[in-house]
């Protein structure tokens, strides 16, 4: 446990937010990779990126949507404890490619009240519709990306490091990049139903708040996108 721990602390010297620059007035971004469906809890040398773990699927579309932002229950939880100013917004749009067809497609997003027509659902319940149509559109100008950067002694000893990317497509230059590490203390233990991954998440730098580490890395990459690229306010 001790080399785990000194092999963790020399990673943690290089994590962190690295931002050259940042964009004002970002109506979209370009995601150049979707995250999985599937969950990694306990799979010691699989390269998916623990640490960068979030929402999946259309989730993870979703979560850089304003639509996603502007639902009540987001607005309510966000009173009182967040200022104006670090509450996310979203963007009007998301283009990324479906690796089925090959194509690029615009997402964008409405939130719904189903109670109003349908009897099944509470009136005060809201939810947001995702939409997504082929596009000729140009592409955005600034992409998204992630990937594992863990070495093999890294996994070894239950370490998973992540690299997080905003790049200026336009000009092929990264203006920020998060650098994240997290290890299980447990190196691994799964009695109990325990989860490897998810305990790990409370051992992380830059560090997860929260009670629960592990709940706050759902929309963790669009929190980070939005200190670099700047959406265009409501009221423009």
């Amino acid at each position: 446990m001790a080399v785990a721990r000194t092999l963790f602390q020399q990673r943690c010297n290089m994590a962190g937010e690295t931002i050259k620059r940042t964009v004002e007035d970002v109506d979209g971004l370009l995601l150049l990779k979707i995250r999985s469906r599937d969950i990694n809890y306990s799979q010691q040398f699989v390269l998916d990126d623990p640490y960068g773990r979030d929402l999946t699927g259309d989730g993870y579309i979703e979560s850089f949507l304003r639509a996603h932002h502007d639902l009540p229950g987001h607005i309510e939880r966000a009173e009182g404890r967040i200022a104006p100013l670090q509450r996310q917004v979203g963007y009007m749009y998301v283009d990324a490619s479906d690796p089925k067809d090959g194509k690029r497609y615009r997402y964008t997003g409405f939130i719904e009240q189903p109670g109003l027509k349908d009897p099944r659902y509470l009136k005060a319940y809201f939810r947001v519709v995702l939409v997504s149509s082929p596009t000729s559109e140009p592409a955005p100008r600034y992409g998204v990306t992630y990937e594992d950067i863990s070495t093999a002694d890294d996994r070894r000893y239950w370490i998973a490091g992540s690299s997080l990317k905003v790049i200026d497509l336009l000009r092929n230059e990264v203006i920020a990049e998060r650098i994240g590490y997290m290890m299980d203390p447990g190196q691994g233990a799964d009695g109990g139903g325990r989860s490897p991954w998810l305990m790990a998440a409370a051992h992380a730098c830059p560090a997860f708040k929260g009670r629960r580490a592990f709940s706050s890395q759902a929309g963790q990459t669009a929190r980070f996108v939005e200190k670099v690229l700047r959406p265009r306010p409501k009221n423009q």
